[in-house]
């Protein structure tokens, strides 16, 4: 069913409690564990009525995901609007990481948290969000930018930069979430020692402040194309599956 013809759509009250609903049910039991008839007694609605905006739960609960990366990014851009010097790698890197992580589901994807996210968690289209809204997949795309403006070394092949970025991104990720370090090593500030960890790899900085405003106006131009390639996914593997189960018209 076409949701234009449902009141308000995904953006209604009705979609609203089905979500907050979802996103309970979920954060107890991981994606496997939860119905859509529990989701729909949860929310107080028929049985039926979710279907009204989702195909299927795989497409609600992915919509759940989606909504919790934007507000991710969201916020990343108001605290770059509030604070462009936050735009220097060594402060950005550890922000988007954090940010990240306080996000229930942004934070299960980040670290393939498979309780929680169940079949998704390898689903194409989990990757692909991942690929354009992950902490390490925003930090890499911008590389070029802070390049330019002078935000860090420009000595090194920038494939190879920004795979060592990624890398370190995903590390630390993985690294925050576990209770304890392997060796019990003993790390009383990682937040810190992440953005070290970010001087030392992409070296000192040498831009001015217009430098960095510059870049960090190109990153908030970033975020927000990436905000609505990652908007439209929610969507995208539905559109396939409507096509797919069209009925075949014959002249």
């Amino acid at each position: 069913m076409d949701i234009s013809v449902v009141k308000g759509g995904r953006d209604s009250g009705t979609a609203a409690r089905i979500l907050a609903a979802a996103k309970e049910l979920v954060l107890k039991r991981g994606v496997k564990g939860v119905t859509v008839a529990e989701i729909a007694a949860r929310a107080h609605v028929g049985k039926g009525t979710p279907y009204l905006y989702w195909p299927a739960k795989e497409d609600l609960v992915f919509d759940l995901f989606v909504r919790d990366f934007l507000a991710f990014v969201d916020d990343g851009i108001e605290a770059l609007t509030a604070d462009p010097e936050l735009g220097r790698p060594h402060r950005l890197c550890p922000h988007l990481v954090c940010s990240a992580l306080d996000r229930p589901f942004v934070r299960a994807m980040v670290v393939g948290d498979a309780d929680v996210l169940g079949a998704l968690a390898s689903h194409p289209r989990s990757e692909e969000l991942l690929a354009t809204l992950s902490p390490a997949a925003i930090l890499t795309a911008a590389l070029p930018m802070v390049r330019r403006h002078g935000l860090v070394r420009d000595d090194w092949a920038v494939e190879e930069q920004a795979y060592a970025l990624h890398a370190l991104m995903v590390g630390f990720s993985q690294g925050l979430t576990r209770t304890r370090v392997p060796g019990d090593i003993t790390v009383t500030d990682p937040v810190t020692t992440m953005s070290a960890a970010v001087t030392a790899l992409l070296g000192e900085q040498r831009a001015d402040r217009a430098d960095v405003r510059a870049a960090t106006d190109e990153g908030i131009r970033l975020l927000r194309e990436r905000r609505e390639a990652a908007s439209a996914l929610a969507t995208a593997g539905e559109t396939e599956k409507a096509k797919a189960s069209a009925p075949v018209r014959r002249g």
